[in-house]
C-alpha cells in the first residue's frame, strides 16, 4: 500500500520492512503522521523505540520509504533528519555536559530552538538546581527532564519522545502532560510519542497500535 505524502505537514511512512537478525518487527508497515500529537502504542518488545528511530533516519529500514513535509529519507537524509528532534533518552552521548550545555548544542542543531522558553521549562520540570551539575551526575529523571526540556523548546517540525513519562514524578508528568496537550492544535509541529498506555488528556491526532 502506498500512503500519499501530498498532505501538508505530513510524516509518511510507506511499505516499511524493517527487523532484527531472527524477528521481524515491520512488513509492509505504512501509516501517516500529521500535526499534533501522535501515538505509538504497544508493549514491550512491538517495536516502539525501533519505530521512532526509523522515523528519525537512525535505523534503516530494509525497504520501503519515510517522506516528511515532501523530503524522502533516502533521496536527501540530511534535509529529512535537519527537520527532526530525536534524543534516545538512554543515551550517554552529553553525560559529560550541563544542561544549559546541551541546551546550545541543541540550539545550533535546531534553527526554531526558542532558548526564551527554557527557564520556564526548566522550573516546571524542578530542573533549576541541577543546571550546573553535569548530566552523569544526574538521576535517570533529571537526564529524562533535559532532554524533554530540549524536546519542548527545539521547534522541530518532527518531534519524537519514546516512553516521556518514564522516571518522571507526578508533577513533571503533569507538566510534560500540559505541554503535550497544548500541542494538540499545533498546525506546524508532528509530535510522535511512544507509550505502553494512551495517555489521558492529552487529544490525539493518531494512534498506532503496534499490540501488546
Amino acid at each position: 500500500m502506498h500512503v500519499s505524502a501530498d498532505l501538508p505537514g505530513a510524516l509518511s511512512l510507506s511499505n516499511i520492512e524493517f527487523g532484527f537478525p531472527g524477528h521481524t518487527l515491520f512488513d509492509g508497515f505504512s501509516a501517516v503522521l500529521t500535526p499534533g500529537v501522535n501515538l505509538v502504542r504497544g508493549g514491550d518488545g512491538r517495536g516502539k523505540t525501533s519505530l521512532l528511530q526509523l522515523m528519525a533516519g537512525q535505523l534503516p529500514a530494509r525497504s520501503g520509504t519515510l517522506e516528511l513535509n515532501g523530503v524522502r529519507l533516502d533521496l536527501d537524509s540530511a534535509a529529512y533528519r535537519r527537520q527532526v528532534f530525536y534524543i534516545d533518552p538512554r543515551t550517554e552521548a552529553y553525560d559529560q555536559a550541563t544542561p544549559p550545555e546541551v541546551f546550545a548544542e541543541l540550539q545550533a542543531r535546531h534553527p526554531s530552538f526558542d532558548q526564551s522558553c527554557i527557564a520556564a521549562l526548566c522550573e516546571g520540570l524542578s530542573l533549576t538546581p541541577h543546571l550546573e551539575k553535569k548530566l552523569f551526575m544526574l538521576s535517570t529523571g533529571s537526564k529524562r527532564k533535559v532532554y524533554l526540556a530540549a524536546a519542548l523548546a527545539a521547534g522541530a517540525a518532527l518531534t519524537l519522545l519514546d516512553d516521556p513519562f518514564a522516571s518522571l514524578d507526578r508533577a513533571s508528568i503533569n507538566f510534560v502532560s500540559a505541554a503535550l496537550a497544548a500541542q494538540a492544535a499545533n498546525p506546524r509541529q508532528i509530535w510522535a510519542v511512544a507509550m505502553y498506555e494512551t495517555p489521558a488528556d492529552i487529544t490525539l491526532a493518531t494512534t498506532i497500535d503496534l499490540g501488546d
